[in-house]
């Protein structure tokens, strides 16, 4: 049951041969059994998921419902959810009950999905490690001694071990793709506006764009599928029609252009996972793929850029959290000044002062033109020379990490360490592009994930070579020991 896809368990529920309050009663006892070792899931949504799934039942009943209907997921801890806790992994938002649900968590329930509960994350989603939250790390359910990556690990490391079919996870520089890379299962991020940010809780307000986890490329575009759209309470949401993201699964990739960028091919990439890339790459070649070299010039100023441009948006983002109107609030404070340092300083976690501190010291007015302009304008030379590249080619293909995960604790005392492990997913962000990762083999026991990059709004074309990828391969049907069992 819990290895099947989701067009396996969809056909089961629409030919009766199990319900949806079945389905929901088994990955609920799977997140209880299992989940004492990997701390993934910090909130069960239990009694309210039983009900969502009487009432999918219902429909199905009727004939009604679609792919979605019945289907149990998890959410990050990052998108509101009325009356259930989001926390956003900290201190700051433990108490947090949102008054609303976001856009992207509305959709799926209107597609008929099952809330199962909420998965742990880096406090506001800061961090590529899943250390970094109030509720503690979570483990990679490959080796519980290492990372699942972050800050979407909570939810890569449940799909991995199969605690839920589906779910959702958010990526402001690779925090879908890095932890789907380490744990070794499907993860998207579509681009930029195609997926309502309403109701995400903000960390870097031009970078962060929701998606979907999953064990498959095909699993995967169902749910994002149901989650892509315009929404006119999101600024930032972009106004044009949904492409049928299952319309061209299945197509042949002969023909298709797979751009590699030499620069992601050079020192600072493990030859190990390089080899397992090298050879996804030929398995895509086989299939008719035509591979050809190509240069973006200024993306190794990617990471320097992101990291003055990722703290300045977070500073302003998080000012809100005062102690004055909802979160974490210091006890008797002497006044108001009393109030907004104690509540943020005992609120906050390191890594988040530290971005704050970051941020702003580059949005202030000595040092605006010479960091935050300056990230700007290489941003838009990084975004151009995607530009450039996808005149030449259809997909860019390349490892999503530069090494396997890492151990706990290993890179607690390195941030720069820490953030050069996104080396090759955040030009992505600061272009806007989707990107997605597949697993692509092991090394040291461990995943590999294959990053391909799909130009703008081609998320279909994207998720056809992921399928076509993963119908000549097996990897993202292996399972963790410990975890492959009724």
């Amino acid at each position: 049951m819990y290895n099947k896809s989701l067009r396996q368990l969809s056909d089961s529920l629409q030919k009766k041969e199990l319900s949806s309050v079945e389905l929901t009663q088994y990955f609920l006892a799977r997140i209880k059994r299992l989940d004492t070792s990997l701390n993934s899931v910090i909130t069960l949504n239990e009694s309210a998921a039983l009900v969502a799934a009487e009432q999918a039942d219902k429909q199905l009943q009727n004939g009604l419902g679609g792919l979605l209907t019945g289907i149990p997921l998890l959410h990050k801890d990052i998108f509101c959810t009325e009356g259930l806790r989001t926390s956003s992994g900290s201190k700051m938002l433990d108490n947090f009950i949102a008054p609303y649900t976001a856009t992207t968590v509305q959709q799926l329930q209107q597609s008929g999905a099952v809330m199962l509960g909420k998965t742990n994350m880096d406090e506001f989603a800061m961090g590529s490690s899943n250390e970094t939250s109030f509720y503690g790390g979570v483990k990679n359910p490959w080796d519980l001694q290492r990372v699942p990556g972050g800050s979407s690990g909570g939810s890569a490391a449940a799909v991995a071990a199969r605690l839920a079919p589906l779910a959702s996870g958010t990526d402001t520089g690779g925090s879908i793709r890095q932890p789907a890379a380490f744990c070794g299962i499907t993860g998207i991020k579509p681009t930029y506006g195609r997926v309502s940010r309403y109701g995400m809780i903000a960390f870097a307000s031009s970078l962060d764009q929701a998606g979907a986890m999953a064990k498959s490329s095909e699993d995967a575009a169902i749910m994002l599928q149901a989650m892509s759209g315009f929404d006119p309470k999101d600024s930032t949401s972009v106004d044009r029609p949904v492409d049928d993201l299952l319309q061209n699964i299945g197509r042949s990739l002969k023909g298709v252009r797979v751009g590699l960028p030499k620069e992601f091919f050079t020192e600072g990439l493990d030859s190990d996972v390089c080899e397992k890339v090298t050879e996804a790459i030929d398995v895509l070649k086989s299939a008719g793929a035509i591979i050809k070299e190509i240069s973006l010039p200024n993306i190794n100023l990617s990471v320097p850029a992101y990291y003055v441009v990722a703290p300045a948006e977070c500073s302003a983002n998080l000012s809100r959290f005062d102690g004055v109107r909802y979160g974490y609030r210091c006890d008797e404070p002497k006044d108001l000044e009393d109030l907004y340092k104690r509540s943020r300083g005992e609120g906050f976690g390191d890594e988040v002062k530290r971005r704050i501190m970051m941020g702003a010291y580059v949005l202030s007015a000595g040092y605006y033109d010479a960091y935050y302009k300056k990230a700007q304008q290489v941003r838009r030379l990084i975004q151009q020379d995607f530009v450039k590249a996808f005149e030449e080619v259809d997909i860019i293909a390349s490892a999503t990490a530069p090494s396997v995960a890492f151990k706990a604790g290993e890179k607690t005392d390195d941030p720069v360490s820490m953030y050069l492990s996104d080396i090759f997913t955040i030009g992505v962000n600061l272009a806007g592009l989707p990107g997605m990762s597949v697993p692509c083999g092991f090394v040291d026991q461990m995943p590999v994930g294959l990053q391909l990059i799909g130009n703008y709004f081609d998320e279909s074309r994207l998720l056809n070579v992921g399928h076509q990828y993963q119908q000549m391969t097996n990897w993202h049907d292996m399972i963790p020991t410990g975890f492959g069992q009724e």
